[in-house]
C-alpha cells in the first residue's frame, strides 16, 4: 500500500482514482452498442468527474470539511453476482458494476484511514469512504428501484 506524507498526497491520491473513474466509465460510453447504456455510462463518468472537481477544489483552497454522517448501507451489492464489465451490459449489469467500483473505493479509503499516521490524514479518509458509501447507496437504490422491484 502506498505511503502517504501530506493531505496533498492523500488528495493527489484520491484525484488519481477519481479520473480513473472517469477513464473507465468514459470507456463503456464509448463502446457501449445502445444509446441508453452510452448515457448510463456517460452520466457515471460526470458524476466521477464533479467528484474529481471536489477534490481538486479541496486541494487549491487547502480547505475540506469532514462530514460525520451515517449512511444507510443496503447491502444490496453484497448479493449481486459480480458482472464483467463489457460493451453490452444492459442497465441491471451496470448498476452491479458501479455498486461494486463504489464498495471497492469505499473500502480503500476506510483501509487508509485506519493506516492513516495522524488525525488529518484518518478524517480525510473516513471523508472519502462516507462520500463513496454514499455513492453506492445511491446505486443501490437505482437497482432496488428499476431491478429487484420490476421482478
Amino acid at each position: 500500500m502506498e505511503t502517504f506524507k501530506s493531505i496533498d498526497d492523500i488528495l493527489d491520491f484520491a484525484i488519481q482514482s477519481e479520473q480513473e473513474a472517469v477513464d473507465f466509465y468514459t470507456g463503456l460510453a464509448d463502446n457501449a452498442r445502445s444509446e441508453d447504456m452510452k448515457q448510463v455510462f456517460q452520466q457515471f463518468a460526470k458524476e466521477e468527474m464533479g467528484h474529481k472537481a471536489k477534490l481538486t477544489n479541496i486541494k487549491e483552497q487547502g480547505l475540506y470539511e469532514i462530514k460525520k454522517d451515517k449512511v444507510t448501507d443496503l447491502k444490496i451489492s453484497d448479493y449481486v453476482v459480480n458482472v464483467e464489465p463489457s460493451p453490452d451490459m444492459n442497465y441491471q449489469e451496470a448498476l452491479v458494476v458501479a455498486m461494486n467500483k463504489e464498495k471497492a473505493a469505499f473500502r480503500l479509503y476506510s483501509d487508509l484511514a485506519d493506516r492513516a499516521m495522524n488525525g488529518d490524514m484518518r478524517e480525510l479518509f473516513q471523508s472519502l469512504a462516507l462520500e463513496e458509501s454514499r455513492h453506492k447507496l445511491r446505486f443501490e437504490l437505482e437497482y432496488d428501484e428499476f431491478v429487484l422491484r420490476e421482478n
